[in-house]
């Protein structure tokens, strides 16, 4: 499958060093992402975890799940909504059910691997007082492929679906069964072609936070403004969408308000920016950068900016295959998710690839009780956050890490706030991936 890359000259995989980018556009000159091999290596991995979880088919209705198997994407609004499916039958090829008209004529013309298995979905929702008749025409479609591959008796795994198609999926008589945990197994655990649009994605929000840093970030600016800047320069620069952009300032940042507003920028704000957007071919970049503007930082704000980093950086010194989750939040501060026993997604971790959230999240809330492995090319976004009461302003920051066989790489280059890093005991703004 596809072409063996000499690394003798490099000693190491390409797909692993973020210093080795490809531009997200093809050439004849130079392999690059194998967009072929990428679709039939998840497309195995989707299959090998119906084995272990013993299912007949999936019957996939989140868009995320669709894509992984079938390489098809419409955009992001209809990705959630429930009007199309893809069933992939064991022993059998995926057959995606498009939104009929010229929906499902551009499905025909874009994925000719897909041949002849693209049929009409059955919508059922809003459909007011036909719900039950549209879900059951919907149910007797995917039946349709159980019995073509002969797999209607046996276990169908679904990955989520609403109650009325729950009862037509009974009325069929199909043995549905929770399918979500075989696809979240089979995505945690990324490809080397979904590791180089991981890092191609990473690229372009590196790019977006310094152009935040040092043209943007400046006194009267609002955080919408930067907000738009920011949705500017990463749709030119090869992301399918922007999913949300954070831009906290000043007070805003304490309690940390997790969406932009008007609020103008002062100079001695801080400013936190989490950039969310789907990079090229459909993968995540999740970071977060905090700086002040047009000012020197306080004793107190260096504190809180070292306390952030190095509760992050000893938790992801932890990321590394054959560790744990109770390994990696072990090093967190107590917050939140220990008071309330719930996930506060501001001290934890989470794997990304084509969702923001996929596979594992990581939280003191429950991962020192229930610690999973941690595996060889499972990629994370790692964060922590000073949450403390009665400050006028705190720090959050976080970074995109690949789990290597050597240990965690970062892959989001942007450097840290040097007069909070200048004296750090391992060095001025010190950042694993600038080491040589």
């Amino acid at each position: 499958m596809g072409y063996d890359m000499d690394l003798t000259f490099i000693e190491k995989p390409h797909y692993t060093d973020p210093r080795r980018l490809y531009s997200h556009q093809g050439a004849d000159w130079q392999y690059r992402v194998d967009h072929d091999r990428l679709r039939t290596e998840r497309l195995a991995r989707a299959r090998a975890q119906m084995e272990v979880f013993d299912l007949g088919a999936l019957v996939l209705f989140a868009g995320a799940n669709i894509r992984y198997i079938t390489g098809s994407y419409q955009g992001n609004w209809k990705y959630n909504i429930n009007i199309r499916y893809a069933v992939l039958p064991r022993g059998g090829e995926p057959v995606l059910f498009e939104t009929a008209g010229s929906d499902m004529q551009c499905a025909i013309i874009d994925l000719p691997w897909m041949k002849d298995r693209i049929r009409p979905a059955m919508t059922w929702q809003w459909a007011e007082g036909a719900v039950e008749h549209m879900a059951d025409k919907m149910a007797n479609s995917v039946l349709d492929v159980l019995k073509e591959n002969g797999v209607e008796k046996e276990k169908i795994g679904i990955d989520n679906f609403d109650l009325p198609s729950l009862e037509a999926f009974k009325k069929a008589g199909m043995n549905v069964v929770n399918g979500w945990p075989a696809m979240s197994q089979a995505r945690i655990v990324k490809t080397q072609d979904e590791i180089e649009l991981l890092k191609q994605a990473a690229s372009i929000g590196d790019a977006a936070m310094w152009k935040i840093k040092h043209e943007w970030f400046k006194p009267g600016t609002t955080e919408r403004q930067i907000e738009a800047k920011v949705h500017e320069f990463m749709l030119s620069s090869g992301c399918e969408i922007i999913y949300d952009i954070i831009v906290a300032s000043g007070g805003n940042t304490s309690p940390y308000r997790r969406w932009a507003t008007d609020k103008i920028i002062r100079q001695g704000d801080l400013l936190i920016v989490d950039i969310n957007a789907v990079g090229p071919g459909g993968y995540y970049i999740d970071f977060v950068r905090c700086m002040k503007c047009e000012a020197k930082m306080t004793q107190k704000e260096i504190d809180l900016y070292r306390e952030t980093y190095d509760s992050m950086y000893a938790g992801m010194e932890n990321l590394k295959p054959g560790k744990t989750t109770a390994d990696v939040v072990s090093k967190f501060p107590k917050y939140d998710d220990d008071k309330y026993g719930t996930v506060t997604l501001q001290q934890f971790a989470h794997s990304i690839g084509i969702t923001l959230y996929e596979g594992m999240w990581m939280s003191r809330a429950y991962s020192l009780d229930y610690p999973a492995e941690i595996k060889e090319n499972m990629y994370f976004a790692i964060e922590t956050f000073a949450g403390h009461p009665g400050l006028r302003q705190t720090c959050r920051l976080e970074e995109n890490v690949l789990v290597s066989k050597d240990g965690p790489v970062v892959f989001t280059l942007m450097e840290h706030m040097e007069e909070a890093m200048s004296n750090h005991p391992k060095g001025s703004a010190y950042h694993p991936s600038l080491e040589t």
